[in-house]
């Protein structure tokens, strides 16, 4: 009677070192962020400013307060729909793209735009500030405050949105750091399960044994 030959075990796959998982998410992240930065179109953003002018009958308190006001409704239809007809561009481009910041030491307001097109981001701002200029002096008898134009926004040399380089460097970041949560993350073996590994003969072992049979 033959006896059938034990067939050793095959060796398991060698695992991957965690080093080269976190590797691979560094990398594949870089190219993403890459990719996004050099597919993305650049954005120019242009900025001008007004200025909130106290009259004989008012003060520079009353000012700060109007200029703080103005900041809020410069996005308001009833400014951009004036504005449009200066910028060339629908009210929904005004609204998406036109943005006011006031201060709270000076009454001024800032009116930035953000366009594809370097120009068209200059004109757009201060369309936006041009309209504003008027709606509020149309109500300074009232309010004792006259805005006037402090800066005129110019056209954009550079692009404000971040380069491919920048993006491929936050890509590789959360690569990194996402690579870095799925090696945390996975499970971890038991002790009795190592151990119990280590007590399985190695294929040489086990042919030593049938030999001696």
């Amino acid at each position: 009677m033959t006896e059938n030959p034990v067939r050793a075990p095959r060796p398991f796959a060698r695992k991957l070192p965690p080093w080269s998982v976190l590797a691979a998410g560094i990398v594949a992240g870089g190219l993403l962020g890459g990719a996004y930065g050099v597919v993305e179109p650049a954005t120019y953003t242009a900025t001008s400013y007004v200025i909130a002018v106290p009259t004989d009958r008012s003060d520079t308190a009353t000012a700060q307060g109007f200029a703080q006001a103005y900041g809020r409704v410069a996005t308001q239809l009833a400014v951009l729909g004036d504005a449009q007809m200066w910028a060339g561009v629908p009210v929904n481009t005004l609204r998406q793209s036109v943005q006011t910041e006031t201060s709270p030491d000076a009454p001024m307001v800032a009116v930035s735009a953000t366009s594809p097109h370097a120009l068209q981001a200059a004109d757009m701002a201060n369309a936006v500030a041009r309209s504003l200029t008027r709606h509020a002096n149309d109500t300074k008898a009232d309010t004792h405050v006259e805005l006037l134009q402090f800066s005129r926004a110019s056209k954009p040399t550079a692009p404000t949105s971040a380069s491919p380089q920048v993006t491929g460097l936050v890509g590789a970041s959360a690569g990194g750091l996402l690579a870095g949560l799925v090696l945390l993350m996975r499970p971890r073996r038991r002790p009795e399960e190592t151990a119990l590994q280590a007590s399985v003969p190695g294929p040489a072992v086990a042919a030593d044994v049938h030999g001696q049979l």
